[in-house]
């Protein structure tokens, strides 16, 4: 697998249809940014929502989630327009990042929080994504694909011929798998290879499904907010899937953008095993021949959490 030295970062120039790494150039770091490094459907939004909750330390947010911590990489605005948001900002901030830690630049100062998620239940939520995007707002990335000469890809649409899809297609030159977004799988271990770093703290969403309160502590320490104990109640249910759903038109990501059909769909179970009864045989021993060149401790973690 991919092995890099983090002196050499970032290595790689991811540009897709809908986001690229090339937007980090200009950007003004600060020490302490937080940085949530999550691929698609992991839980982003929710670590997001958590750190909202630590830094403000109240339920009572002063802006939605996706004008508070825009996608830094997204082709929707100018980045200009993004980077501009940030810069006028002064709480401590808490960056959006989708790339793996290849196209990313290492800042010593930074706390980078990676999120990951069982892959069998990332494709089930994207699949729900796929099915509640709005078509008005995916027309600004099909102007950016057909202006940079590229064709739009029909997807299947039985769930087990997408996951082969998925698993055997890629976007970019170093990737084999992940189409029509990016593998989750060289994302995950990107971070993974370098998760004794000081500045990186590694979280899985089953663990957060088990102990909610218990990884909002522990991320807590690492980020080095103190919060008043009596307040921990009410930060806590305020980060839960039920609360982040009745809030969807706060909480969804991209709204700015009218990015989904139904905000609220955004949230759609939050819960594990969706997979389940959907995925057949033959597109499990696939993924399990996908996993096999990565390391053990590695998937073990992938697919269950408490690394």
């Amino acid at each position: 697998m991919d092995q890099f030295a983090l002196s050499d970062l970032p290595l790689r120039h991811y540009q897709h249809r809908v986001w690229d790494t090339a937007r980090w150039e200009g950007f003004d770091h600060r020490p302490g940014d937080i940085l949530i490094c999550t691929p698609y459907k992991a839980g982003t939004t929710w670590t997001q929502m958590i750190c909202a909750l630590l830094i403000f330390q109240t339920p009572e947010l002063p802006k939605p989630l996706a004008e508070m911590s825009p996608w830094l990489e997204l082709r929707a605005a100018e980045a200009e327009v993004i980077q501009g948001i940030y810069a006028a900002q002064t709480h401590r901030r808490f960056i959006k990042t989708h790339t793996a830690l290849d196209g990313l630049p290492w800042l010593p100062e930074a706390r980078y929080v990676v999120v990951q998620r069982d892959p069998r239940d990332v494709f089930m939520s994207m699949m729900n994504q796929m099915t509640n995007s709005n078509p008005d707002a995916d027309a600004i990335f099909v102007r950016e694909r057909k202006a940079a000469g590229g064709s739009r890809t029909e997807l299947p649409e039985e769930p087990n011929a997408l996951f082969h899809h998925w698993l055997t297609q890629g976007s970019f030159d170093w990737e084999s798998d992940g189409a029509p977004y990016w593998s989750i799988f060289r994302h995950g271990y990107s971070y993974w290879q370098h998760r004794d770093q000081p500045n990186m703290h590694l979280m899985h969403y089953a663990d957060m499904k088990a102990d909610l309160e218990g990884e909002m502590r522990r991320l807590a320490r690492f980020l080095e907010i103190e919060v008043p104990e009596d307040r921990w109640p009410s930060l806590v249910r305020a980060a839960g899937f039920a609360s982040m759903k009745r809030q969807a038109d706060q909480m969804a990501p991209d709204v700015n953008f009218n990015m989904w059909a139904d905000n609220a769909r955004f949230f759609n179970k939050g819960t594990s095993g969706q997979w389940e009864g959907v995925l057949n045989a033959e597109s499990l021993a696939l993924l399990d021949k996908i996993m096999a060149p990565y390391p053990t401790d590695y998937i073990q973690w992938l697919l269950g959490g408490s690394g």
